[in-house]
């Protein structure tokens, strides 16, 4: 009878782990979804700062949830140019989490995408390397939108991250002040197969782009090719 329980329950725990690797699979496949979708809009990201931007950020379906007064939760993937100086061929995905009290994070509708641009060096490495705050350690604030607005405005220059929303239709810079973004290397873990690191996936060599996030690396290569960004000290 022992023995039977035993094994039920090695099939439940085995069913379990297939169906999260799934669900991280599933998520990672919708960024590049949201990702093509928002690079096609008319009035989406200015193609000059999606072309200087050394990491983006894909959060599909931030939800508003009831936590204390309030706040939104959402899980989706990072992708960073390859090379030591983030000037290769967008390379992997990692897996991010974003959390936020009501605070802060101004979110229109029920369910809203966020796609963050990781502008600069300083921005790159503090999300690497834990949790980090937006508006606090690192600078944050709602990206410039459409085909003709400039990049060089003050606001794009001093930024390590700028950030737009997509909800119910409209699309629009937003505040994400206040909001946490930290790595999830349990998801990545469901993604790769093994214990993985955000640090790792993004400054590893030749780690092959997993299926289901091909479509998102596709549509930053495609649309962001190269780093056009200059090298300046100020940043």
């Amino acid at each position: 009878m022992f023995r039977y329980f035993v094994l039920a329950l090695s099939l439940v725990l085995s069913t379990a782990v297939i169906n999260a690797a799934d669900k991280e699979q599933d998520r990672l496949e919708n960024c590049g979804v949201v990702m093509e979708e928002i690079v096609n809009l008319p009035d989406g990201i200015p193609k000059e700062l999606l072309e200087k931007a050394e990491c983006v950020v894909v959060v599909p379906s931030v939800m508003k949830v009831a936590v204390g007064i309030g706040g939104s939760y959402g899980r989706g993937a990072m992708v960073c140019r390859t090379g030591k100086e983030f000037k290769g061929p967008w390379g992997a995905p990692a897996m991010y989490a974003l959390e936020s009290g009501s605070v802060g994070l101004q979110l229109g509708g029920e369910s809203t995408d966020l796609v963050l641009l990781v502008m600069n060096n300083r921005g790159v490495d503090a999300l690497l390397s834990t949790k980090v705050t937006l508006g606090g350690t690192v600078a944050a604030a709602a990206g410039p939108k459409g085909r003709e607005a400039t990049a060089s405005t003050d606001v794009s220059m001093r930024a390590e991250i700028l950030s737009y929303s997509r909800s119910r239709g409209l699309f629009a810079g937003v505040s994400l002040e206040g909001a946490s973004l930290r790595p999830d290397d349990d998801a990545s873990a469901e993604i790769y197969g093994h214990k993985i690191t955000a640090r790792q996936i993004v400054t590893g060599k030749r780690l092959t782009v997993p299926p289901s996030g091909r479509r998102l690396v596709d549509v930053l290569q495609k649309n962001a090719s190269r780093n056009e960004s200059k090298k300046m000290t100020s940043r």
